[in-house]
């Protein structure tokens, strides 16, 4: 019997679904999602970065941050660490 029926396809469009772009899902966990679309639909609709200033201002202040807290809560651990040596 054959493998190559809508089984094997279904399962193949569900994989392919399942692999998201590891961008996305950096910019998907770090909170900013929504700024990063706005900024996407911006340039689909102006074909122009720089029409798209404020949006791209808000997706870097919400990426600043979510950086900051990153590095914040690596020092945490540091420390914590550090502490029950």
């Amino acid at each position: 019997m054959s493998t190559s029926g809508p089984q094997g396809h279904t399962w193949q469009v569900k994989k392919e679904a399942e692999e998201e772009d590891p961008l996305d899902q950096l910019i998907s966990r770090s909170g900013c999602a929504a700024s990063h679309y706005a900024v996407q639909e911006c340039m689909a609709q102006h074909q122009d970065w720089r029409q798209c200033q404020p949006q791209v201002q808000a997706f870097r202040d919400c990426m600043g941050e979510q950086q900051a807290r990153r590095r914040e809560e690596l020092q945490r651990k540091k420390e914590q660490a550090s502490a029950h040596c």
